[in-house]
């Protein structure tokens, strides 16, 4: 059982409600969030830190100097730092590739040095996009709907499932993320580092700054919440695409159990989302907003699809719930409606950003 925590990237909207949901599990812990506050709102978070007794460090991955192995010994890193936009690497991919990957290194370094364990948060898009997008769907009247004939391994109507095949390209994020992966298992090898990954999906709930390109479900209610446009983008402006949502209090409590547990765990990769029950078009996404603010909004449709936009991600989470016993129990419309409750009780303060 680990008793010092390091959470990189613990400012963010991830690390920060692990960070504050382990302390109230486990006050005896120590817990270190380490961040470089890069992420616009990522600086509200600090007084939640600080009120919970929870130490903040000003750092940033990509400078190794910053993860000190003296000042930042800890039983067990948790890795959320990471830059989470596809769209980011067409636009940003220098900043991408040194902070999802030397990023990685770095933490791996401090990891190795201090005798640490790993437990690494990855991505669904680790999946390659032709694979994904090659899935054979069904059309629904307001969502896309993955068919029960497949024939690539890996997918059912379940979703996607570790199984699914890794060869192709992925995104310059779903690549750093990828190589993450590998170099983690070289280190579990050679240095004796443990390591667990789980491969998160669409992750939601209070304190997500949303924004375009991450962060969608944040993005859809502030949207309706302060009576902006929002747009359908690609496949005929639809707005069929699905993803699939897991509460970060849901992924709390697995990666409590996984804490632990961890020795039970090491060297395993895991699918960790919502899955088909938790799942959502923006279609469906935008009824349930309506009915949560009691406001509509003009939504636009944009024909012309975004690199890396896919129609449907599901979650095939089947083997940790079947290792763990762990299994989601926060349903979209309840993750919605946390996300508007948030928003209601600090609007002055986040009418500027979000």
């Amino acid at each position: 059982m680990p008793e010092r925590i390091l959470i990189v990237g613990g400012a963010g909207f991830i690390g920060s409600c692990l960070a504050i949901g382990l302390k109230k599990l486990h006050p005896e812990w120590q817990i270190i969030c380490l961040d470089n506050l890069r992420r616009r709102g990522s600086e509200l978070n600090l007084p939640r830190l600080k009120s919970c007794g929870i130490q903040f460090v000003y750092g940033d991955i990509r400078t190794a100097a910053d993860l000190d192995p003296v000042a930042l010994n800890a039983d067990c890193i948790i890795d959320c730092a990471a830059e989470p936009s596809v769209l980011a690497g067409f636009s940003s991919p220098q900043y991408v590739l040194q902070t999802n990957l030397l990023g990685t290194v770095n933490v791996l370094e401090l990891a190795r040095q201090t005798g640490a364990s790993l437990l690494f948060l990855s991505t669904s898009r680790v999946y390659p996009i032709a694979s994904v997008k090659s899935v054979k769907l069904l059309e629904l009247p307001n969502r896309f709907a993955i068919a029960p004939e497949q024939t690539l391994p890996g997918i059912s109507e379940l979703g996607i499932s570790e199984d699914f095949p890794l060869k192709g390209h992925r995104s310059l994020y779903g690549a750093t993320k990828l190589a993450s992966e590998l170099l983690i298992e070289e280190y579990r090898e050679a240095y004796n580092v443990p390591a667990i990954i789980n491969r998160c999906g669409l992750i939601t709930g209070a304190w997500q700054m949303g924004k375009v390109d991450q962060g969608v479900c944040g993005l859809w209610v502030a949207a309706h919440y302060f009576q902006k446009s929002l747009n359908y983008i690609g496949f005929r402006g639809s707005g069929k695409q699905v993803r699939d949502l897991l509460h970060v209090e849901d992924l709390l409590r697995l990666v409590n159990y996984q804490l632990e547990h961890f020795p039970e765990f090491d060297g395993e990769v895991f699918n960790v989302g919502g899955g088909l029950s938790n799942s959502l078009s923006l279609v469906e996404t935008t009824d349930l907003c309506q009915k949560i603010t009691n406001k509509s909004i003009p939504i636009n449709p944009v024909l012309e699809e975004r690199a890396g936009d896919i129609p449907i991600f599901i979650t095939d989470s089947s083997r940790v719930m079947e290792k763990t016993g762990w299994r989601p129990v926060i349903g979209p419309e309840a993750a919605l409606q946390d996300i508007y409750n948030w928003i209601a009780a600090n609007e002055v303060v986040l009418s500027s950003i979000l």
